[in-house]
Protein backbone atom coordinates (compact mmCIF):
# COMPACT_ATOMS: atom_id res chain seq x y z
CA UNK A 1 0.00 0.00 0.00
CA UNK A 2 1.29 3.45 -0.78
CA UNK A 3 1.51 6.45 1.77
CA UNK A 4 -0.29 9.30 1.20
CA UNK A 5 1.01 12.21 3.50
CA UNK A 6 -1.47 15.09 4.49
CA UNK A 7 -1.46 17.94 6.68
CA UNK A 8 -2.24 17.25 10.74
CA UNK A 9 -5.92 17.35 11.93
CA UNK A 10 -7.23 17.56 15.35
CA UNK A 11 -8.73 14.01 15.08
CA UNK A 12 -5.36 12.81 14.80
CA UNK A 13 -4.21 13.27 18.10
CA UNK A 14 -4.95 10.28 20.05
CA UNK A 15 -3.26 8.23 17.09
CA UNK A 16 -0.07 10.42 17.18
CA UNK A 17 0.34 10.16 20.28
CA UNK A 18 0.04 6.54 20.60
CA UNK A 19 2.22 6.04 17.27
CA UNK A 20 4.91 8.26 19.10
CA UNK A 21 4.54 6.39 22.38
CA UNK A 22 5.07 2.95 20.55
CA UNK A 23 7.96 4.05 18.12
CA UNK A 24 9.92 5.31 21.41
CA UNK A 25 9.33 1.88 22.88
CA UNK A 26 10.21 0.22 20.45
CA UNK A 27 13.59 1.29 20.71
CA UNK A 28 13.94 1.70 24.41
CA UNK A 29 13.26 5.17 25.32
CA UNK A 30 10.93 5.78 28.30
CA UNK A 31 8.86 8.32 29.90
CA UNK A 32 11.67 10.10 32.67
CA UNK A 33 15.06 9.07 30.59
CA UNK A 34 15.79 12.64 30.01
CA UNK A 35 15.08 12.18 26.06
CA UNK A 36 11.33 10.91 25.56
CA UNK A 37 8.75 13.72 26.45
CA UNK A 38 5.50 14.09 24.70
CA UNK A 39 4.08 17.42 26.27
CA UNK A 40 4.45 18.91 22.69
CA UNK A 41 1.06 17.05 21.52
CA UNK A 42 -2.10 18.59 22.46
CA UNK A 43 -0.17 21.80 21.45
CA UNK A 44 0.44 20.46 18.00
CA UNK A 45 -1.73 23.44 17.08
CA UNK A 46 0.47 26.30 18.80
CA UNK A 47 3.84 24.61 18.49
CA UNK A 48 3.91 23.70 15.04
CA UNK A 49 0.92 25.43 13.02
CA UNK A 50 0.06 28.47 14.02
CA UNK A 51 4.10 29.66 14.03
CA UNK A 52 4.98 28.95 10.49
CA UNK A 53 5.84 25.34 11.07
CA UNK A 54 3.97 22.44 9.64
CA UNK A 55 2.94 18.86 10.92
CA UNK A 56 2.23 15.97 8.13
CA UNK A 57 0.51 12.58 9.22
CA UNK A 58 1.23 9.51 6.51
CA UNK A 59 -1.74 7.38 5.94
CA UNK A 60 -1.78 4.01 4.17
CA UNK A 61 -5.66 2.69 3.94
CA UNK A 62 -7.26 4.83 6.44
CA UNK A 63 -4.92 4.91 9.00
CA UNK A 64 -2.04 6.80 10.01
CA UNK A 65 1.22 4.69 9.90
CA UNK A 66 3.95 7.91 9.86
CA UNK A 67 4.26 11.40 11.36
CA UNK A 68 6.82 14.47 11.62
CA UNK A 69 6.52 18.09 12.61
CA UNK A 70 8.46 20.68 11.37
CA UNK A 71 9.21 23.59 13.88
CA UNK A 72 10.94 26.82 13.06
CA UNK A 73 13.81 28.08 15.13
CA UNK A 74 14.65 31.33 13.56
CA UNK A 75 13.81 32.72 10.13
CA UNK A 76 15.99 30.70 8.29
CA UNK A 77 15.93 27.43 9.88
CA UNK A 78 13.23 24.90 10.95
CA UNK A 79 13.81 21.61 13.26
CA UNK A 80 11.74 18.63 12.35
CA UNK A 81 10.68 16.88 15.22
CA UNK A 82 8.36 13.64 15.70
CA UNK A 83 9.31 11.84 12.72
CA UNK A 84 7.88 8.51 13.26
CA UNK A 85 7.07 5.26 10.94
CA UNK A 86 4.67 2.66 13.30
CA UNK A 87 7.28 -0.12 13.49
CA UNK A 88 4.49 -2.77 11.41
CA UNK A 89 5.29 0.12 8.72
CA UNK A 90 8.95 0.36 8.23
CA UNK A 91 11.52 -0.72 5.93
CA UNK A 92 8.87 0.53 3.11
CA UNK A 93 10.38 3.90 2.82
CA UNK A 94 7.61 5.79 4.56
CA UNK A 95 10.31 7.49 6.73
CA UNK A 96 12.20 8.97 3.72
CA UNK A 97 9.21 9.78 2.12
CA UNK A 98 7.65 12.10 5.34
CA UNK A 99 11.52 13.37 5.84
CA UNK A 100 11.51 14.28 1.89
CA UNK A 101 7.99 16.01 2.59
CA UNK A 102 9.04 17.84 5.63
CA UNK A 103 11.73 19.14 3.54
CA UNK A 104 10.24 20.49 1.16
CA UNK A 105 7.67 21.98 3.08
CA UNK A 106 10.40 23.91 4.99
CA UNK A 107 11.43 25.01 1.39
CA UNK A 108 8.15 26.20 0.10
CA UNK A 109 8.12 27.87 4.11
CA UNK A 110 11.26 29.66 3.31
CA UNK A 111 13.69 28.02 5.44
CA UNK A 112 17.06 27.33 4.19
CA UNK A 113 18.59 24.39 6.50
CA UNK A 114 16.25 22.24 8.79
CA UNK A 115 17.52 20.87 12.03
CA UNK A 116 17.26 17.66 13.95
CA UNK A 117 18.05 15.03 16.72
CA UNK A 118 17.80 11.67 17.23
CA UNK A 119 19.67 9.36 19.40
CA UNK A 120 22.77 6.80 18.47
CA UNK A 121 20.34 3.51 19.75
CA UNK A 122 17.65 4.87 16.94
CA UNK A 123 20.12 3.17 14.26
CA UNK A 124 17.64 3.55 11.30
CA UNK A 125 17.00 7.35 11.83
CA UNK A 126 20.73 7.95 11.85
CA UNK A 127 20.50 5.91 8.42
CA UNK A 128 18.00 7.78 6.86
CA UNK A 129 19.43 11.38 7.93
CA UNK A 130 23.00 10.71 6.45
CA UNK A 131 21.52 9.02 3.17
CA UNK A 132 19.22 11.95 2.70
CA UNK A 133 22.51 14.29 3.19
CA UNK A 134 22.26 15.45 6.56
CA UNK A 135 25.60 16.11 8.51
CA UNK A 136 26.38 15.62 11.83
CA UNK A 137 27.10 18.58 14.16
CA UNK A 138 27.22 17.19 17.54
CA UNK A 139 26.30 14.52 20.21
CA UNK A 140 25.32 15.21 23.70
CA UNK A 141 24.89 12.90 26.62
CA UNK A 142 21.66 12.94 28.47
CA UNK A 143 21.06 10.41 30.84
CA UNK A 144 22.53 7.19 29.67
CA UNK A 145 21.76 8.20 26.03
CA UNK A 146 23.86 9.73 23.62
CA UNK A 147 21.55 11.93 21.48
CA UNK A 148 22.77 12.90 17.62
CA UNK A 149 21.95 16.46 16.26
CA UNK A 150 22.55 17.03 12.71
CA UNK A 151 21.49 19.81 9.99
CA UNK A 152 20.71 19.91 6.21
CA UNK A 153 21.04 23.17 3.77
CA UNK A 154 18.19 23.10 1.63
CA UNK A 155 18.05 23.75 -2.08
CA UNK A 156 15.08 25.18 -3.06
CA UNK A 157 13.80 23.64 -6.39
CA UNK A 158 15.59 25.39 -9.80
CA UNK A 159 13.65 28.50 -10.92
CA UNK A 160 13.03 27.65 -14.49
CA UNK A 161 13.45 30.20 -17.34
CA UNK A 162 10.53 30.59 -20.23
Amino acid sequence: MSLRIRRYRWSDLDTILALHRICLAEVGLVPGDGVYYDDDFPRIQEIYLACGGDFLVGVTGSRVVAMGGLRPVDTGTAEICRLRVHPEFQRRGYGAAMLIALERRAVELGFHSVRGDTTLNQEAALALYERQGWRELSRERVGGLTVVYGEKRLVPPAVLEH
